[in-house]
């Protein structure tokens, strides 16, 4: 499935500096949009730079992955997976500054939860979010229809865990390890910190399950290389190169994983409550007036449609009596 899927056509890149181009490129669009009346050091104070943007949205992919973690009911582990695709996949194509990644990381989760068919009402979702629950509740459903255009609707998500279960089950039948079950808690381990990384923007869900696998077997001091060259490549012997350079590097990804520095961060946060698109605050005068006006134009459109059904009250009425006497 995933060789043909939305996931590898569209959000499955060559490479980091790809990656990277992209969210540069929404740093550059925003500044030159918001900025265009300031001078270059100007800007550099008053917005955020790009290193400043991967900071930020790291630290609120550990937001994201705690937020789930502690969630009641649990969760499935393909939801955290899911929202994790689509918190990355939405700062590709946008800045944290024009939509802040505390509002966005719950949306993700919410529409996760619907995708993988996770059966929680908004008012049980918004109970797990600490503070005003009704204001997260709206901020929630008023983002979810961007959240969904802004990922072309392609919502299908395809996680490592499958793949994971396939390889678990083929060396049980295949492989003289004992007790391959021992694996699961370092699997889980390096899938978590995997989502920590691009790897999900970079390999397939097979090549970072089987990384996951390999990466668990060698803490258990177990050598699955005759495994892998044997019995899941003796026909593919090709391929054996890509694949075991793909899973190289997503281990050499986890590995080398930073955490950005707290104190870094409240720094960045306290410079983006300033340079923030506030038509896109919900503290914010400007966003409260919008979505007024908004409300007031659906009032209108409601009253409109009301004005329209009475006036054709009498050729209903005519039209019910007419079927009546057939």
């Amino acid at each position: 499935m995933y060789p043909t899927s939305s996931q590898r056509k569209y959000w499955t890149f060559s490479n980091e500096q790809e990656i990277q181009a992209l969210r540069l490129k929404q740093n550059q669009d925003y500044i030159e949009k918001h900025g265009a009346d300031m001078d270059p050091q100007t800007r550099l104070h008053f917005f955020l730079t790009p290193e400043e943007e991967r900071l930020l949205l790291k630290q609120y992919e550990l937001h994201l992955r705690d937020f789930c973690k502690r969630f009641d009911p649990p969760m499935p582990r393909c939801i955290i997976g899911t929202a994790f695709h689509y918190f990355k996949r939405f700062y590709l194509h946008n800045s944290p500054m024009d939509f802040h990644p505390k509002e966005i990381l719950a949306t993700c989760v919410y529409l996760s939860c619907k995708v993988e068919e996770f059966n929680v009402s908004i008012g049980q979702f918004v109970g797990n979010i600490k503070g005003d629950r009704l204001k997260a509740m709206d901020i929630i459903l008023s983002n979810e229809l961007l959240l969904m255009q802004q990922l072309n609707y392609y919502l299908t998500v395809h996680n490592p865990y499958r793949p994971i279960e396939g390889f678990l089950i083929d060396i049980k039948t295949r492989c003289s390890m004992a007790n391959p079950e021992r694996l699961r808690p370092g699997i889980d381990e390096f899938v978590d910190k995997t989502f920590l990384t691009d790897a999900c923007l970079l390999y397939s869900p097979s090549q970072i399950a089987l990384a996951a696998v390999l990466h668990a077997a060698s803490k258990e001091q177990e050598n699955l290389d005759s495994y892998v060259t044997e019995s899941l490549f003796h026909s593919a012997q090709n391929k054996l190169p890509v694949l075991v350079e793909a899973v190289r590097k997503i281990r050499t990804m986890v590995r080398i994983l930073d955490f950005p520095p707290k104190d870094r961060v409240k720094a960045i946060e306290k410079k983006l409550d300033k340079c923030r698109n506030q038509e896109n605050n919900p503290d914010s005068q400007i966003y409260k007036q919008r979505m007024k006006k908004m409300m007031c134009e659906e009032d209108d459109i409601d009253l409109d449609s009301s004005y329209h059904l009475a006036a054709t009250d009498s050729s209903i009425d005519g039209s019910l009596m007419n079927i009546s006497q057939s």
